[in-house]
């Protein structure tokens, strides 16, 4: 499987990580690395997420750091769709199922 990052999800990291660099630039590079490592686990296991309400839609939480992973699963170009990052305290376009 492999991994495809919308306009958005790009957008919500670059933003996470400057964020953060403003007040820990090494903490930055922390955070940025393992919410990427978290990603790359659904190469793998494309199904271990979560379900939301929005259909198709799935939700990892990153390893050490309280940032919310929303993707998809597209079976036919066999590749997993990150949608959004978000930390818990921002609004979110995906809910819990």
């Amino acid at each position: 499987m492999k991994l495809r990052y919308t306009p958005e999800a790009v957008a919500d990291l670059i933003s996470i990580a400057d964020d953060i660099r403003a007040y820990n630039p090494a903490a930055a590079l922390r955070v940025r690395a393992a919410i990427l490592d978290s990603i790359q686990n659904l190469v793998l296991f494309p199904r271990v997420g979560r379900r939301q309400s929005a259909k198709g839609v799935r939700k990892i939480i990153a390893r050490k750091y309280p940032y919310l992973v929303y993707y998809t699963v597209d079976e036919a170009a066999d590749e997993a769709v990150i949608l959004n990052i978000k930390h818990p305290a921002q609004r979110r376009e995906h809910q819990d199922a």
